[in-house]
C-alpha cells in the first residue's frame, strides 16, 4: 500500500512539473523568429497587408516576424504549409477570403481550413465597389439591373480571372439581381478596369485601392460599395443593400491564423498582441493607406464567421455550375 501511494505521489509530481514546464515555455513566447506565411506572391494586396501586420508584431513582440511568400493554387499551398506547420505558435498565416472560396473550387485541397487552422482574429477588411463604364446609360444599380434585364447576356462584366473575388462578386450580384451578365476573366485587376474604362467591357466588382482614383477622375462611375456598412473612404457612396440589392454583403478581409492544436495561451497571446497593435493610430494609417480597414475579433468569432463565408460561397459557386478544378 505504501509502495502505491508513493508512485501516486510520483505520478502527480511528474504531472504537475509537466504543466509547470508548459505554462514556463507559454510565458516565456517567443523565444525564436517566427514564421509569417502569406499565401500569395509578393507585391499584391494580401502581401502588402502581411508585411505591415508581421512589423507591427515583431514590434510588440520582440522577436523577428518573417514574411514568408508561398503562393500558387489560390493561396492553397501556402494554407497548406501552415496548416501542417508544428503548432508550437512559431508559424502564422495571414489567410484572406480564399480560404472561404476554395472548398469550392478545388476538388480535393490537401488541408481543411476549418479543422487544421486555429483562427486568432480578424486583422482588417476591404469593401469593394461595383463601377461601369460611364457612357452606359445607367446611373444607379437599379438602371444597370433593368439594362441587363432588357440585354440578357449581352452586358458584360470583367474579372481578375475565373474564381477569382471579383468573378464570384460578379455572379452573386447576378444571382440576387436575377439577371444574365457576360463574364470576361482577365489575368488581373489592372487590365479588367482598364477595359472597363474603354468600354470594352462595360461593370466590375473592383477593390476600392484599384478603381477609387478612376470613380474620382470620371473614368469610372461608381454604382454602389458591396460591404454591409458604407465605407470611410466614401461615406458619400451608398451600399449596394441600401440601393436595393438584398442580402449582398461582400469584403475582402484578411484574418491571422495559426494551426490547429497550438496552445491556447499562445494564441491568446497573439490575439491579445494583435489586438493591442491593431488599435494604434499608426497601424490604422498604415493599413487605411492601403485602402483597408482595421477590423478585430475573439477567435470563436473569426471560427464562426470563417464557418459561415464557406458556407456562403460555397453556395454562389454551386448555384453559378462553376466547376472545381
Amino acid at each position: 500500500m505504501k509502495m502505491l501511494w508513493m508512485a501516486a505521489v510520483a505520478c502527480c509530481i511528474i504531472a504537475i512539473g509537466a504543466n509547470a514546464q508548459t505554462v514556463v515555455n507559454n510565458a516565456g513566447y517567443p523565444t525564436k523568429p517566427i514564421r509569417f506565411i502569406v499565401p500569395f506572391a509578393p507585391g499584391g494586396g494580401t502581401d502588402i497587408i502581411g508585411r505591415i501586420v508581421a512589423q507591427l508584431l515583431h514590434e510588440a513582440l520582440g522577436q523577428p516576424v518573417v514574411v514568408d511568400n508561398r503562393g500558387g493554387a489560390g493561396s492553397s499551398l501556402g494554407t497548406d504549409i501552415a496548416a501542417k506547420a508544428p503548432p508550437d505558435g512559431y508559424t502564422l498565416l495571414l489567410g484572406n477570403i480564399s480560404l472561404a472560396f476554395n472548398p469550392a473550387l478545388y476538388r480535393k485541397l490537401p488541408y481543411d481550413a476549418l479543422t487544421d487552422l486555429a483562427p486568432v482574429t480578424l486583422v482588417a477588411v476591404q469593401p469593394n465597389i461595383v463601377v461601369i463604364f460611364p457612357g452606359l446609360a445607367a446611373t444607379t444599380i437599379g438602371e444597370f439591373a433593368a439594362l441587363a434585364r432588357a440585354k440578357p447576356g449581352q452586358i458584360a462584366y470583367a474579372s481578375a480571372g475565373v474564381g477569382s473575388g471579383t468573378h464570384l462578386a460578379g455572379v452573386m450580384l447576378e444571382q440576387i439581381l436575377k439577371i444574365k451578365l457576360l463574364h470576361v476573366p482577365y489575368k488581373g485587376t489592372g487590365p479588367a478596369l482598364t477595359d472597363v474604362m474603354g468600354g470594352q467591357v462595360h461593370m466590375m466588382v473592383s477593390t476600392f485601392a484599384s478603381a477609387l482614383p478612376h470613380v474620382k477622375s470620371g473614368r469610372l462611375r461608381a454604382l454602389g460599395v458591396t460591404s454591409a456598412r458604407r465605407s470611410s473612404a466614401t461615406p458619400d457612396i451608398q451600399t449596394l443593400m441600401e440601393a436595393g440589392v438584398p442580402g449582398y454583403d461582400y469584403s475582402t478581409w484578411y484574418g491571422l491564423l495559426v494551426p490547429a492544436r497550438t496552445p491556447r495561451a499562445i494564441v491568446d497571446q497573439l490575439h491579445r498582441t494583435t489586438l493591442k497593435v491593431l488599435a494604434q493610430d499608426d497601424a490604422k494609417r498604415r493599413l487605411e493607406a492601403q485602402g483597408v480597414e482595421t477590423i478585430t475579433d475573439t477567435p470563436a468569432e473569426f471560427s464562426a464567421y470563417l464557418k459561415s463565408e464557406t458556407a456562403k460561397w460555397t453556395g454562389v459557386v454551386r448555384a453559378a455550375g462553376i466547376t472545381p478544378q
